[in-house]
């Protein structure tokens, strides 16, 4: 999952950043809240953590426009803030959860997992798909309870997948989420880490669509 974290803060953004990566997710980072505006209306995410007293444009303003454009991905605030009228003000400007700092990092990591699944229409951390079952918690999909050995990749390309499920996703968007922001994008890379996911799941579980991109396979 891709992660837009806008943390002016260094010591914070970089724990976040190691805790999130080791949880299976994708980060890029933000200083300030101009260019945390300008990835948040150009660029797809999954969730974004929003600090609220980011330098330039402040959050709380950040997240107004988002939603004024109509830029509706997951937000959890993060502030040192903690006046409950603050709260309120942030619910109101839309976000999707509000952690008052200092946190443990481990609330952060489920908070935003939890996020994530409401925002795909999937209630559990376990999600089944034909015989097969992925825990968002473990990191693992597992076929008859028996753990597959899935390299991380292949791990988000399935839960990529799987929290799309029901649409076409091109082989863009797939680098977009997947892959870092300086990543070659005419590389060959999604193609061949769909044939792998196909060789350890079934040639089945991943559909393509001729110039559009990937899907489940009907039944998943």
């Amino acid at each position: 999952m891709r992660i837009l974290l806008c943390e002016d803060d260094d010591h914070i953004s970089e724990t976040l950043t190691l805790a999130l990566s080791k949880s299976g997710f994708r980060v890029e980072r933000e200083r300030d809240g101009d260019n945390a505006l300008y990835r948040g209306e150009t660029e797809n995410f999954d969730a974004v953590v929003l600090d609220l007293g980011l330098p330039q444009m402040d959050g709380l303003t950040v997240l107004k426009r988002w939603r004024r454009a109509k830029r509706l991905m997951p937000v959890l605030i993060l502030t040192a803030r903690g006046q409950w009228e603050e709260r309120v003000e942030g619910i109101e400007a839309g976000a999707d959860d509000y952690v008052v700092k200092p946190f443990h990092i481990m609330e952060i990591v489920a908070r935003l997992r939890a996020l994530i699944r409401r925002s795909g229409g999937l209630a559990s951390s376990r999600v089944e798909f034909g015989p097969y079952e992925l825990d968002a918690r473990t990191l693992q999909v597992t076929l008859d309870g028996l753990p597959l050995d899935l390299s991380p990749q292949e791990f988000k390309l399935v839960s990529y997948l799987l929290h799309n499920r029901g649409r076409v996703v091109s082989q863009l968007e797939i680098t977009e989420h997947l892959y870092r922001q300086d990543y070659e994008r005419d590389s060959n890379a999604v193609e061949v880490l769909v044939a792998r996911v196909r060789k350890r799941l079934g040639r089945d579980v991943i559909k393509t669509r001729r110039g559009f991109g990937y899907t489940l396979g009907d039944g998943y």
